[in-house]
C-alpha cells in the first residue's frame, strides 16, 4: 500500500521536472540564482533591471542606486536597502556589477560608501533584457493595433 502512493508522487514529480526544462521561463535563475554562465538568459528580476539601469550611466553607491530606481520610475519604484543589498550581493556572484574603491561622497562627505559599477557581462545581460522587451512590446503592440 505504502509504495503505490509512491508511484504517482514519483511521476508528479518528473513531469514537473520536465516543465522546468522549458525555456519559455528559465527556471534556473530561482533555483540556482544568476550563474555566471546563464546572465544573458533573462528574465531577469525588475529589481536586478533595475539596479542594471541605474548603473549604466555610470559609477553610484547603494543610496545613489536606490535614489536612482525612484527617479527612473517617477517614484513608483522604492527600494529598500534589503532589496537593494541583496541583489547587488547576486549580481556580485555572477559578475555582473563590482564594487569600486571606497571613497568620499562629495555631497555627504563620508567616506565609507562603497561604489558600484557595471562589468561588461552586466551591460551584456543589460542589452539583452532590453531587446527581450523590445520583442514582448512590439508583439504586444502588433496584437493590440488589430484587436487580438
Amino acid at each position: 500500500m505504502a509504495t503505490e502512493g509512491r508511484v504517482p508522487l514519483l511521476r508528479k514529480s518528473r513531469w514537473l521536472l520536465e516543465i522546468a526544462r522549458l525555456d519559455i521561463y528559465p527556471q534556473w535563475i530561482y533555483r540556482q540564482g544568476m550563474a555566471k554562465r546563464n546572465t544573458g538568459k533573462g528574465p531577469l528580476s525588475p529589481a536586478v533591471l533595475h539596479v542594471l539601469l541605474a548603473l549604466s550611466t555610470g559609477e553610484r553607491h547603494g543610496y545613489g542606486i536606490m535614489k536612482q530606481v525612484e527617479a527612473d520610475s517617477q517614484g513608483k519604484v522604492k527600494m529598500g536597502p534589503g532589496t537593494l543589498y541583496g541583489s547587488v550581493a547576486r549580481m556580485t556572484d555572477a559578475g555582473l556589477v563590482r564594487e569600486c574603491a571606497k571613497r568620499v561622497d562629495p555631497e555627504m562627505g563620508i567616506e565609507r560608501r562603497i561604489y558600484y559599477e557595471l562589468t561588461g557581462a552586466g551591460r551584456g545581460a543589460l542589452k539583452a533584457e532590453l531587446t527581450r522587451y523590445r520583442g514582448v512590446v512590439a508583439v504586444a503592440g502588433g496584437r493590440y493595433a488589430y484587436g487580438q
